[in-house]
Formats: C-alpha cells, sequence, structure tokens
C-alpha cells in the first residue's frame, strides 16, 4: 500500500514512514512528480490539511495525508494558529516570527501556549483527522539552538528544556506532530491487517 504525504521534506517522510507497517510505503510529492505548489488558503489547521489533502486526491486520485502545524498562544487569543509560519511576514523568518510574539507577550504573565497538529488523511475516498497536542508555555527568551521555528521559546509541560535544547529523538518522543503521526500509524496498522 502507498500513501502519498503532501510534504517535500523528506526528514518528515523518513519520520512517519519509520513508525508504519513496511507493507505502507510514504511518497512525498517528488517521488510521484507532483511540483506545483500545493494551496494553504485556509482559516483553520484543519482546513488547510484538508485542502492540501484533497487538492492531491482529487488530481490524482491517490490515497494521501497532509499536515498542518501551529502554536497557539492563550494570551493572544489562540494567534499565530494557522498563521505561525508567516506570523512575522510573507518570507516565513522563523527569528522574527518569535519577536513578534514575544514582543506582543511583554509584561504578560500568561504564559500559557500550545503546539497543534493536525493531519488529514484521504483513504479511499474517506476523509479522516487525527491531532496531536503538546501543552507548555512560552519563555522570555531564546534557549536552544535545535529545532526550528519557535522551538526555542517554547517549554513543553513537564520539561526543564526547551524544545530547542532537546535532541531531534527527544522532541519526537512528545512532540506534537509526532503524537498526531502515532494516531495516524495505530489507525494504518489496524488497517492493513484487514487488507
Amino acid at each position: 500500500m502507498e500513501l502519498i504525504f503532501a510534504t517535500n521534506n523528506r526528514n518528515k517522510a523518513e519520520e512517519i514512514q519509520q513508525m508504519l507497517p513496511d507493507t505502507i510505503r510514504v511518497l512525498t510529492l517528488k517521488d510521484v512528480g507532483i511540483e506545483q505548489d500545493i494551496p494553504e488558503r485556509q482559516s483553520t489547521l484543519e482546513g488547510n490539511a484538508s485542502e492540501k489533502a484533497h487538492f492531491i486526491y482529487e488530481r490524482y486520485g491517490r490515497d494521501c495525508f497532509a499536515d498542518d502545524t501551529g502554536l497557539e498562544v492563550a494570551a493572544l487569543g489562540g494567534a499565530p494558529g494557522v498563521y505561525s509560519a508567516r506570523y512575522a511576514g510573507s518570507d516565513k523568518d522563523p527569528q522574527a516570527n518569535m519577536d513578534k510574539v514575544l514582543e506582543q507577550l511583554k509584561g504578560e504573565d500568561n504564559r500559557r501556549a500550545c503546539f497543534r497538529t493536525v493531519i488529514s488523511m484521504i483513504l479511499e475516498g474517506e476523509e479522516m483527522f487525527f491531532e496531536g497536542v503538546v501543552e507548555g508555555r512560552l519563555l522570555r527568551e531564546k534557549k536552544g539552538d535545535a529545532g526550528f521555528g519557535y522551538d526555542p521559546i517554547f517549554l513543553p509541560e513537564g520539561s526543564s528544556l526547551t524544545f530547542a535544547q532537546m535532541s531531534m529523538e527527544e522532541k519526537n518522543r512528545i512532540s506534537h506532530r509526532s503524537r498526531a503521526i502515532m494516531k495516524l500509524a495505530n489507525y494504518l496498522r489496524q488497517y492493513s491487517q484487514h487488507l
């Protein structure tokens, strides 16, 4: 069984592949020769993930899945959310994004935030969603230089290290993306047993 993952990020695809049985093969957009930009025009993570999955399914008729991730900050009413990657502008500069969030939280004691990943999978024409969430809080300054995005300012609940201070393995054990992927993988494992 083959599933197209709406990404060109080989690392993301391999991370998911490792969690799946050998009977399921994850392909990137590049693997199947899809080169056009996939739209992300929705106002929610669910909407964006769904739009990307439908884009592939409707054009190519192949089983597929897509994900979208956002940082949701309580004191900012859930922002930046779906706009996390381009919060400080369309050039998607992670430093500028972090600086903007920190600036907006100046003097704010409520630092609660969560990372949320939503996966939309279309299998034999039927769409389903899988969600992973990590609760935590935002620091007042950056710590660590691993990871990407908002990792240097996000301290997951129960940890003394930011995502950017953790090894990839440590982060993957608790990350929002790996929690969503785990749910997807569990579903696919059960599904593949009935093939």
